[in-house]
């Protein structure tokens, strides 16, 4: 009995020196990009701080932070291949919304699910073309988002894409005929689309569905990431992801 109590009694102390390691004036730094509607600049431009920074991911993200108690600033910027490397090497850092994979697993540390979605690849509206499996897209010209998830994905089955640094770009091309297939994210590839005056766009092939995470730099102290997450659990039981979502869908 008095091992089992001494052993309790070392957890709970462990627990309390890992948040006194949390310094009072500890700050993250998130960053992410116009990924709506999850994530986009009020003003749909490429560069937006703080309150300018809108969207479900962005909107669940804020209130996070406010009822864990965790400082930080927001900054949305461009191209995600740029502040994804960002991220990825410097300390006291996060992006979001991230797509979980078993490749980035171990890149990470991980607070989430935000939000679900699925990867789709999509052609021109009035296309009678539908796909069975990924594997038949092959022949096709596809085009992607670089180095977001949906390419690496592509990329590591041996697909040679055309990316483009802008997802919106896609649209383009897939209209004029540059790309056969643009494999994207759903919502998110639908409302960039009509962003840019273009919908009805044909889903070709739905071929995986994914949980969108804020990504935290490895050096991030688990005391963040604990009260993160335990924050986003109880934002989740009582209903406040849910009335953020229902804004915006």
């Amino acid at each position: 009995m008095l091992k089992r109590i001494l052993v309790v009694m070392a957890l709970l102390l462990g627990a309390t020196t890992a948040r006194a390691e949390l310094a009072d004036d500890y700050k993250l730094i998130l960053l992410t990009e116009n990924f709506p509607p999850f994530n986009m600049a009020a003003d749909r431009k490429n560069y937006a701080t703080e309150n300018n920074v809108h969207g479900i991911n962005a909107d669940i993200v804020r209130e996070l932070f406010k009822r864990a108690g965790i400082d930080y600033s927001l900054t949305l910027r461009f191209p995600w291949d740029r502040i994804y490397k960002q991220v990825l090497e410097q300390p006291n850092q996060g992006l979001f919304s991230t797509t979980f994979t078993p490749e980035r697993e171990p890149l990470f540390k991980w607070v989430g699910p935000l939000a679900s979605t699925g990867w789709v690849l999509l052609a021109p509206p009035g296309s009678p073309l539908r796909l069975s499996s990924l594997e038949q897209a092959r022949q096709y010209r596809v085009g992607a988002y670089k180095n977001d998830a949906v390419s690496q994905h592509l990329e590591s089955k041996g697909f040679e894409l055309a990316n483009s640094l802008r997802d919106q770009e896609n649209v383009d091309k897939l209209l004029k005929g540059q790309i056969d297939l643009w494999a994207t994210t759903d919502p998110v590839g639908p409302y960039l689309a009509k962003q840019e005056g273009v919908s009805g766009l044909a889903t070709v092939l739905r071929f995986n569905d994914a949980q969108l995470f804020l990504a935290l730099n490895r050096e991030t102290p688990d005391e963040v990431v604990k009260r993160l997450q335990t924050t986003l659990n109880e934002m989740k039981q009582d209903g406040s992801v849910d009335a953020i979502v229902r804004r915006y869908l």
